[in-house]
């Protein structure tokens, strides 16, 4: 008897097949790797002739990615990197003309579901983000999360969606998510090439999915190079699961289990990830299929070629083991077809690939030439009645002569022609305006949209409600007020997860979680090891899954150890799927003032830069930060937050509403009225400006003192330009360093609400000195502005403008 693989269900049914079944499976794998092949080698030349930007390909890996597509079943998740075109076929997440649309980036979400041409090619991704921000039934598809081109970055994000299919088989709780998880029986698949095994990312990540053990399946490409460099520079014993053996499970032990493989031998391969799935599915059991001897015909990309590095002895037995080579004798020496057979099976696949390239190119190309025959018409237009007409006319031939024109094209030619028409206004030349600005509309949504999911979900539309107090509120530390919002909300929402170092146990190092695990369990509140990265990533993985984590990194400082995956993967997911994929995680950390290089930073210029996509929050204490935290688990997108260090233990009253009452992302807030300047600042040093402000009123200057409360969204609501115009003069307090966060605010007020206009005097910036603070009370002061710093300022900015009411105090 032989076992056939049912595609889809990741099982092998035993049967008497008949040898017309069996060899039509064989056939079909073949005909699909063959294709990829030919999509591979095509994509190179259409990039060689410059019709596409960028390309790199899966030739060489085909055969795996047949076998491990016939264990992948709905439910299942892929996180993998830019080589897995042929999985993505056989499993049918993808076909060849999108594949095509994306490698010549057609901006229409129709062609390119994965990217909207955002990404270069093979990069993929499933759409599990309804039109109206609902959740697709991630059950009953089969996913993949969005790819990104970082070697070794989405492996934390595949810890994630292997640990929440943890979750959902433990905690009986979340048995009707349903939509998410068939009793957690999913298996998180990633792929990733041998080079990139050498990143920290990897092994931190192996390291943390044989602790949780969870059902995460790594398959290693191994070509034996990364580029140019060959493995005996990459990698301890030129053979990463020969050093990954101390992980291999034994007795009650956790770990993995270790299977190899070579990448040209098709039976032994579907053999090894039917075992090997097997366990992962069934076990809970993270397993390593290392797949050697694998090809690269094509190179590492169209930027080179391999034979620059390549000796003829490797090439020529590139050549004679290639996948397909070995897979096509190995089907004619069974006598499962012949070679005619083969041959006119490749003939009808290189046709049929032929077609679905020019398809996709077509459909392009006549998008575009429709656009610029418009432009070209209404540019002709503007020359009859314009005294350069002679000059419109030869952009406008520049235009229709154009070989395989672009958008850009297009519009530059456009631009051209209103610049050269400056001076005239003329009915056809307002027509030319009317078109270009509307084309500008729909450019601005092709290529710069949905940097937020934007859904009906989103945080920015949770309604407000204000906190209420009792007449008789108590009033607690900070980190008790942080804590009842946290339960109330974990005994509201059975998808709220919280994680990270020293959570669990002791509740946090400040106490937000104390007594929690004891009530909630430690599968919902968990301790990790020391590992920033992976705890993103794992937090990543659940909130694509439809559960709402919570992700701790202990102090701010800290955040760089995760930065890679907080703005290469999390902040761009709703961007480079132009709204397809959305992951609301929290990430929760402590920060600004306290004392020590590494406990006291503030690095928001930072932040702000590298996380575009995540709502930045930096309440100024832990009232503010609950009622954040209570619209961030209400809304559907990322953010940051974080706590004042120096606030966990100043007293606070406590809410009658603590987990209901919400504080609008984006509002920024007056918290003092004042007439003679606008001083702008966030987090723990507006305590220190509130304090400089009283001694400023017995000077004779009354400022008025703001707080953004959300660096990103920044003052919706034009607070800030609104004072400037009553005050006239800007001072922004910012522990960040000379230029970082302080620069944003201004560029937000000046620029982006017109304050510029209202200034009387030049704004300044109060911000720390452009080292790391250094240790002790006296290393704060003298490093991060104290009050004296900004009574100083203010009365000095105040003197520069009416010496002689405010004469100098130094």
């Amino acid at each position: 008897m032989a076992e056939i693989a049912i595609p889809g269900t990741g099982k092998h049914e035993v049967a008497e097949l008949s040898f017309n079944d069996f060899k039509s499976i064989v056939i079909n794998d073949y005909r699909i790797g063959y294709e990829s092949r030919q999509a591979s080698i095509i994509g190179r030349r259409e990039v060689l002739t410059g019709k596409a930007k960028f390309g790199i390909f899966g030739d060489g890996k085909e055969v795996a990615q047949l076998a491990m597509a016939k264990v992948f079943q709905k439910g299942d998740w892929r996180a993998g990197y830019y080589r897995d075109q042929t999985f993505m076929f056989a499993t049918g997440m993808s076909n060849l003309h999108e594949f095509f649309a994306q490698l010549y980036a057609h901006p229409d979400i129709t062609k390119d579901p994965a990217s909207a041409g955002r990404q270069m090619n093979c990069h993929y991704a499933t759409r599990y983000v309804n039109e109206d921000g609902s959740w697709v039934n991630q059950a009953e598809s089969m996913n993949c999360a969005a790819d990104i081109s970082t070697t070794g970055g989405h492996m934390p994000r595949l810890l994630g969606l292997a640990y929440a299919s943890k979750l959902y088989r433990q905690n009986k709780e979340l048995e009707s998510f349903n939509q998410f998880s068939v009793n957690g029986n999913e298996v998180a698949f990633g792929t990733i090439g041998n080079g990139s095994t050498s990143e920290g990312i990897f092994f931190e990540a192996f390291n943390a999915a044989g602790v949780l053990q969870v059902p995460m399946a790594i398959s290693v490409w191994d070509d034996a190079y990364a580029i140019s460099v060959p493995a005996k520079l990459q990698t301890t014993k030129e053979d990463i699961s020969e050093i990954l053996k101390g992980f291999q499970r034994e007795g009650n032990s956790n770990g993995y289990e270790i299977f190899k493989v070579r990448g040209w031998d098709y039976v032994a391969l579907c053999e090894t990830y039917e075992r090997a799935i097997k366990v992962c599915r069934d076990e809970h059991v993270p397993v390593l299929i290392h797949v050697t001897e694998m090809t690269q015909p094509q190179g590492h990309s169209t930027s080179g070629s391999h034979e620059r590095y390549k000796s003829k002895d490797r090439l020529s037995w590139e050549t004679e083991h290639d996948c397909l080579v070995q897979m096509r004798q190995w089907i004619i020496e069974s006598a499962i077809a012949n070679e005619e057979e083969l041959d006119e099976l490749e003939v009808t696949a290189k046709k049929y690939v032929r077609d679905c390239q020019r398809s996709a190119w077509d459909e392009l190309s006549a998008e575009i030439k429709a656009e610029l025959d418009k432009a070209v018409e209404l540019i002709i237009a503007v020359a009859q009645q314009s005294e350069a007409k002679h000059e419109l006319m030869e952009v406008a031939e520049e235009l229709r002569a154009c070989v395989d024109p672009g958008r850009k094209d297009v519009a530059t030619a456009a631009r051209k022609v209103l610049r050269l028409t400056v001076k005239e206004n003329t009915v056809e030349k307002q027509e030319l305006t009317r078109w270009l600005l509307e084309e500008n509309v729909k450019n601005s949504e092709r290529f710069n949209s949905k940097l937020f999911t934007d859904t009906p979900f989103s945080p920015l539309k949770v309604p407000v409600n204000i906190p209420v107090y009792d007449e008789d509120a108590k009033v607690l530390d900070g980190r008790e007020v942080l804590n009842a919002c946290f339960e109330a909300n974990f005994d509201r929402d059975k998808s709220l997860v919280a994680f990270g170092e020293d959570v669990g146990s002791i509740g946090d190092v400040n106490q937000g979680f104390a007594g929690l695990q004891s009530k909630y369990g430690d599968l919902r509140i968990t301790d990790t090891g020391i590992r920033e990265a992976t705890i993103i990533g794992q937090g990543m993985g659940l909130a694509m899954r439809g559960l709402r984590p919570i992700a701790e990194i202990q102090y701010l400082d800290y955040l760089l150890y995760s930065i890679n995956v907080l703005s290469d993967d999390l902040a761009s997911l709703s961007y480079r799927t132009r709204g397809g994929q959305k992951a609301p995680l929290i990430v929760r950390t402590r920060g600004h003032r306290l004392e020590g290089i590494w406990h006291s930073g503030s690095p928001l210029g930072l932040i702000l830069n590298a996380m575009r996509g995540l709502h930045i929050c930096v309440p100024r204490d832990m009232t503010q930060a609950a009622g954040m935290y209570n619209t961030l688990f209400r809304g559907d997108e990322p953010a940051l937050v974080i706590e004042c260090l120096n606030g966990y233990r100043l007293k606070e009253k406590l809410p009658a509403n603590v987990g209901e009452f919400t504080v609008p992302l984006g509002k920024a807030e007056i918290l003092k009225e004042g007439n003679d300047m606008t001083v702008v600042s966030y987090g723990s040093t507006l305590r220190i400006v509130m304090e400089a402000a009283e001694e400023l009123e017995k000077m004779g200057i009354n400022i008025e003192v703001i707080d953004p409360q959300t660096l990103y969204p920044f003052d919706t609501d034009n607070i800030c330009g609104s004072s400037l115009q009553k005050t006239s003069k800007l001072l922004v307090v910012d522990e960040d360093v000379p230029g970082a966060a302080s620069a944003y605010i201004l560029q937000k007020i000046l620029e982006g609400q017109k304050g510029y206009y209202s200034l009387d005097c030049p704004p300044k910036t109060l911000s720390a000195k452009d080292h790391r603070p250094p240790y002790g009370t006296d290393g704060d002061y003298f490093s991060k502005p104290s009050m004296d710093d900004i009574i100083e300022t203010v009365y000095g900015m105040m003197s520069e403008a009416n010496p002689s009411k405010y004469p100098a105090i130094y």
